[in-house]
């Protein structure tokens, strides 16, 4: 039997793994189409700052990265980025190929959509080196950071990340004193706006309920999306005096901005105004990657964790 359990605990840990990766490869980009990488990269251009994130969290070569919109970096991994002297080269939606020909990358990513994706260049930057088309949204980070790790050669790389993260949410659980009642997570921005409400099986509900918290479902009727997005439900504003969890955790937010929330006089009868506990979740909560998902923990563990 211990036998067995050392097994299984080994396959757990390597579950992504294929620590042998053979050159060339051929990459299956997000449109069904395929790229043959002849080598393993060295100097890697990622267009979408989300994807960044990604790569630098498993300290993949990159050189050269688009910023968001406002021409920085996610704050999250911005400090890795200056410690490996990644280049910002425009800001998302205003693509610079002169810069991309400049850095001379072996590998260019690209975001199939959102608006980091530079897609409608794709031809020309195929003429400057390899280039793959990737779909970050629709599937667990988990799952995103493998695939990118399997391109570029760094498959060990990423499955170690993948199980030291679990194990640090595991080892964090642990230290926790949570306060009883549901927890809901909110992105909130007022009356006249897009609002939403996480649902259990995206991203930051599996990482709270990992973490020993009770999440709230809002309901499908609330739903005002011609989508039907797994992460999230967009709502209408006065949908969210609906919600009934004596926690609230707002996206985008330190402590500070939450109190935008709890002063708002429409959802002052809120059993988590009312009790004290509207949160913010982080300021660079929005985007789950790895680096992302730590600081949420870390931000959990200062807040919740035991005398």
């Amino acid at each position: 039997m211990r036998i067995i359990l050392i097994i299984l605990v080994f396959f757990a840990g390597f579950a992504y793994a294929n620590p042998d990766p053979v050159w060339p490869q051929t990459f299956v980009n997000a449109d069904g189409s395929s790229t043959v990488i002849p080598s393993k990269p060295k100097r890697i251009l990622s267009t979408s700052v989300t994807v960044t994130g990604t790569l630098l969290a498993i300290d993949a070569p990159v050189i050269a990265s688009a910023s968001a919109v406002t021409g920085k970096f996610f704050g999250q991994w911005e400090h890795l980025a200056k410690n490996k002297n990644v280049a910002n080269v425009w800001p998302a939606g205003s693509v610079d190929l002169e810069s991309a020909y400049i850095h001379q990358p072996d590998l260019i990513v690209i975001s199939a959509s959102g608006a980091d994706s530079a897609l409608a260049q794709r031809a020309e930057f195929e003429l400057i080196a390899p280039t793959i088309v990737v779909n970050y949204s629709g599937q667990t980070w988990q799952d995103f950071t493998y695939l990118l790790g399997s391109a570029i050669g760094m498959e060990r790389e990423a499955a170690q990340a993948i199980q030291s993260f679990e194990d640090y949410v595991a080892e964090s659980k642990s230290k926790l004193n949570l306060p009883e009642g549901k927890a809901n997570i909110v992105s909130y921005t007022g009356p006249g706006s897009v609002n939403a409400i996480a649902k259990g099986n995206g991203a930051h509900g599996k990482l709270l309920t990992a973490l020993g918290f009770d999440l709230e479902t809002p309901l499908d009727e609330w739903d005002t999306s011609v989508m039907n997005h797994k992460d999230f439900l967009t709502v209408h504003y006065e949908s969210l005096t609906h919600l009934q969890g004596t926690m609230t955790f707002l996206l985008r937010s330190d402590d500070a901005d939450a109190q935008a929330f709890a002063n708002d006089p429409v959802m002052v009868n809120l059993p988590s105004v009312q009790q004290q506990q509207v949160y913010g979740l982080g300021k660079y909560s929005f985007r789950i990657d790895l680096l992302s998902a730590k600081e949420i923990v870390d931000n959990m563990v200062e807040r919740f964790g035991q005398p």
